[in-house]
């Protein structure tokens, strides 16, 4: 699939005022608004704190991935971040909106974002930017990887919750950064490692590694992003009996195992070509396998 066109559609942005509820006064629960005029606060405490959380959902030939699970783990940010709870039913309702707006796109980006809004009004931002997505093309056929430091344990979200591991926030400067470091290092993008030498996840990307007719991620307990992608493919691993399930895992047995995938919702399977300067094994049928799997067409 390519997202390529010679003919972009303009970007989509649809607001949802307060989105812990219908709002009082009556009017829509959402609204599409032009993207090219200013709609965000310079108050809002997203700007002034990064005081929020997201979600990034891909859309394929106008079908989306796993919106139900998307919402349901900004909930749970949200429950981490103490935020209102987001009314999920009105903003899938949005989501499609977007996609709807996008109607003839092969590959669309939508981002659900979500802040603790102004300061002192205790009401909560929300609105949806949804683009054509870029070219991850490249990405599936395989990708080198680079592993750095995450500078935290493996126990931070049960010793640490203030920390917020675990919780998908839009305070992703560290995340970004750590791409740019693997780049440095000549790799496309990051596997975090945990001080007590467990990997953990991608800076934008839940890992899964194959041993044998094992199928494997990192546990949710280490700190780790709970992975929308992942779950549909152990869940559908499982019903073709499969071993799948979660597993601390070492570098080494990343390294030495019978292939590695970092997984997202826009990039889908991008198989791991290198770790650091070890090479993997690369199945490409299995990735095609994975990515069908994710987009419905299987």
């Amino acid at each position: 699939m390519t997202s390529s066109s010679t003919d972009t559609p303009a970007p989509v942005l649809v607001l949802v005022p307060g989105a812990a509820g219908a709002p009082a006064d009556g009017s829509a629960p959402f609204q599409l608004a032009d993207p090219a005029v200013a709609q965000l606060s310079v108050t809002d405490l997203v700007v002034t704190r990064g005081d929020g959380i997201f979600e990034t959902i891909g859309a394929f030939d106008g079908t989306p991935i796993n919106v139900g699970p998307h919402l349901a783990r900004l909930a749970r940010s949200a429950s981490l971040l103490e935020l209102p709870a987001p009314d999920q039913e009105v903003i899938a309702a949005a989501v499609y909106a977007a996609i709807e707006a996008h109607a003839d796109v092969p590959e669309l980006t939508i981002r659900v974002m979500y802040s603790r809004g102004i300061e002192g009004e205790d009401t909560p931002t929300c609105w949806i930017d949804a683009h054509v997505s870029a070219d991850w093309a490249p990405y599936r056929t395989g990708i080198r990887v680079a592993s750095l430091d995450r500078g935290l344990s493996t126990t931070v979200f049960d010793e640490s919750p203030w920390l917020l591991q675990g919780a998908k926030t839009l305070s992703y400067a560290v995340n970004m950064a750590a791409v740019r470091e693997a780049k440095r290092r000549g790799a496309q993008d990051a596997l975090f490692v945990a001080t007590d030498g467990y990997v953990l996840e991608g800076p934008t990307s839940t890992l899964l590694v194959r041993r044998g007719d094992a199928f494997l991620t990192t546990p949710v307990s280490a700190g780790v992003l709970p992975g929308t992608c992942v779950n549909t493919l152990l869940a559908a691993l499982q019903d073709e009996g499969y071993e799948a399930g979660e597993e601390l895992m070492s570098l080494q047995d990343v390294a030495t195992s019978d292939g590695a995938w970092l997984l997202s919702s826009t990039r889908l399977a991008a198989p791991i070509t290198h770790l650091d300067d070890t090479e993997l094994p690369v199945d490409l049928g299995l990735t095609a396998r994975f990515e069908d799997l994710l987009t419905g067409r299987a």
